[in-house]
């Protein structure tokens, strides 16, 4: 038996398309079948490795008797969030203000023309948790349905004026606002960072603690400029405790998703490829700033895992792996003590025991999570021996992958791939960002038409903000470890394009949806970094890298503008829009400006390897305003309106 969703290439969906609920996948039809039926609308929205979506889907979804509740009197729909992330940040927003807080799965009951009366994340199938079951909750909203629909549709009606009300509000306020003091946004959110920040074990909350690396890549960047070495020190104490902790897979390299512990050590085992992308960038700023081997050590074992693990034979990355292996989170990544003994041997394996906190009676429910928080042991140390158990586990319950290939997460790849090429020298690094980037060419992207996701041939019909503002930056960061003008050229057209397709040109920012879509109840416009920066903090990046590239007036002009806009936005909570910070630095305190006239191309390679991470270079002609010096090629640096004089490699 399957359902309307067999024919999907989500993975999330197929993993429903053979459920008894009969799941439509968003569209018109499901909601013309609603509207003929008069029946409301369930909306499920998760992903393809979502420890809870499982639980939810085995216990309800998968459920006959709740089944046909849903297929009497409800008509389902499964969205797939990293696919519509419109569709799910508009019921978000619905969640959020009905319950206060928001997750996935994400749970939305609603009438035919999108209208949403009631939401919620996971609810188990009975009664528990302070929760109601699933079964009980559909039987309640079906029976109101049926006889007291008009609460139901004020409710719906209060929370769409509520927040489209709330929406417009805002942005009349903030499209008056001055730009606001940028050493007062920085200085607010440093002092909201040193008040959360958990000096012991590093991070910056209680558990659970989200590796959110974007917030240190503005720490570093403030730490350096200000010469400020107490902010370095919070940065440098979580990104060793990260990599020490079990968030870090010791065996087979590559983080988990987040810390459910205040340690780092017992993590939600998902790995998702925007968080090592992210953490990749992260270890390699840290590395170019302090030179301390075990950074880059991190983030070229983060590297090869993507590399070996989460690499298509085209070329781009895979999304995501589970958390799960035969119905249990972590099984695959934790080990007994006398599994080491076994596969290691009895000296070696206790000294791996000993170094890596593994016990006979387990450091996490009775198993162990391989980690260093106890002791300051490298893991150049065990190379043999941590070999030896990538390849036995290898040999476990295959974990489910997310296949589909995302531009706008592959984007962030590419750029860590750069970053990291540069940082280390190594050019395996490089060729796979480069792959990475012609896969996006061939297979997502039409001219300056670009699409969200691709899967066995097949394209999503849809794109949005986050797919060209981060597929741009990723594009300057392949120009600056190659200095091949033809990425700087596509960066440039795909940030006009975003320009064009997403601004809000009346209130200033960006869309997260194009201007000609009026699917929903309202457009959604994300400034806020969540778990990967906002697609209009990265537009104020990119902006800002452009102008100081080009020196073109256009890119001045839109960096003004966005950095106006997402000023105000920061008013309230500076240490949720870091990667607007690390922009706005930028912006004030310009990197760098290296101009390079090559005698020889030869000389090509031995200059790109001596660049800083974030310099602007532009290679140019030898002329008057810039010759040659001693008749060899040249470099001209700017630093803080100041020119020194050229030199020669």
């Amino acid at each position: 038996m399957s359902n309307q969703l067999k024919n999907e290439t989500s993975p999330y969906l197929l993993q429903h398309a053979n459920n008894p609920v009969d799941w439509y996948p968003w569209g018109k039809e499901a909601f013309e079948k609603a509207r003929e039926e008069d029946k409301p609308v369930f909306l499920s929205i998760g992903y393809s490795t979502c420890h809870w979506c499982h639980v939810m889907a085995h216990e309800s979804f998968e459920n006959d008797r709740t089944a046909e509740i849903l297929n009497k009197y409800f008509v389902s729909i499964k969205v797939d969030r990293e696919e519509r992330p419109d569709i799910d940040s508009v019921y978000m927003s619905v969640c959020q203000a009905f319950t206060g807080g928001g997750g996935w799965p994400m749970s939305i009951f609603m009438t035919w023309d999108k209208k949403p009366f009631f939401a919620g994340t996971y609810f188990p199938v009975r009664s528990r948790y302070r929760m109601p079951g699933f079964s009980d909750l559909l039987s309640a909203l079906s029976k109101r349905w049926r006889n007291n629909r008009k609460e139901l549709l004020q409710s719906a009606e209060h929370v769409i004026d509520h927040l489209t009300q709330e929406d417009m509000h805002f942005d009349e306020l903030i499209s008056g606002t001055e730009e606001g003091c940028g050493e007062e946004l920085f200085k607010t959110a440093l002092q909201m960072f040193a008040a959360s920040f958990d000096r012991k074990y590093g991070g910056f909350s209680g558990a659970p603690k989200f590796p959110s690396p974007h917030n240190l890549w503005f720490l570093m960047l403030y730490a350096k400029q200000q010469d400020h070495p107490d902010v370095l020190e919070m940065v440098e104490k979580t990104l060793t405790q990260m990599h020490k902790g079990g968030i870090f897979d010791h065996i087979g390299g590559g983080f988990s998703r987040y810390s459910t512990d205040v340690y780092f050590l017992a993590p939600h085992f998902e790995k998702m490829l925007y968080d090592n992308g992210l953490l990749i960038i992260a270890y390699g700023m840290a590395y170019g700033m302090t030179k301390k081997q075990a950074y880059l050590d991190a983030a070229e074992r983060t590297a090869q895992y993507v590399l070996r693990e989460m690499t298509s034979c085209g070329g781009g990355f895979y999304s995501a792996q589970d958390a799960d292996s035969e119905g249990v989170e972590g099984k695959y990544y934790t080990f007994t003590f006398a599994e080491i003994i076994e596969v290691l041997g009895k000296e070696k394996g206790e000294r791996f025991a000993r170094a890596f906190d593994i016990t006979k009676e387990g450091n996490f429910e009775g198993v162990n999570i391989p980690n260093l928080l106890k002791g300051d042991v490298s893991e150049a140390e065990f190379c043999v021996e941590l070999q030896k158990l990538y390849d036995y586990r290898k040999n476990r319950f295959k974990l489910h992958l997310d296949d589909k290939i995302l531009i706008s997460w592959n984007a962030i790849m590419i750029a860590a791939l750069s970053i990291l090429y540069r940082v280390s020298g190594d050019e395996e690094y490089l060729q796979a960002a480069i792959d990475a980037q012609a896969f996006i060419e061939r297979n997502l992207s039409r001219g300056l038409k670009l699409y969200t996701s691709w899967r066995d041939g097949k394209v999503s019909g849809n794109s949005f903000l986050d797919d060209y503002a981060f597929y741009a930056a990723a594009l300057m960061e392949l120009y600056h470890s190659t200095l091949n003008k033809e990425y700087l050229i596509r960066g440039e057209q795909f940030c006009r394009e975003a320009v064009r397709r997403f601004a809000d040109e009346k209130n200033g920012g960006f869309y997260l949806s194009d201007l000609e879509n009026k699917e929903l109840f309202m457009k959604p416009k994300e400034s806020y970094d969540g778990a990967i920066p906002s697609g209009n903090s990265v537009m104020a990046y990119n902006f800002v890298r452009l102008y100081q590239l080009t020196e073109k007036a256009e890119y001045r002009e839109l960096a003004d503008k966005q950095i106006r806009y997402m000023s105000a936005q920061a008013q309230k909570y500076p240490a949720g829009h870091s990667m607007f910070l690390f922009a706005r630095l930028l912006y004030e305190n310009p990197p760098e400006h290296v101009v390079i006239v090559l005698k020889r191309k030869s000389d090509f390679e031995k200059i790109k390897r001596r660049l800083l991470p974030l310099a602007n270079v532009v290679v140019v002609s030898e002329s008057k305003e810039y010759p040659l010096l001693n008749d060899a090629s040249t470099i001209y640096v700017c630093k803080n309106h100041t020119c020194f004089p050229p030199k020669n490699l």
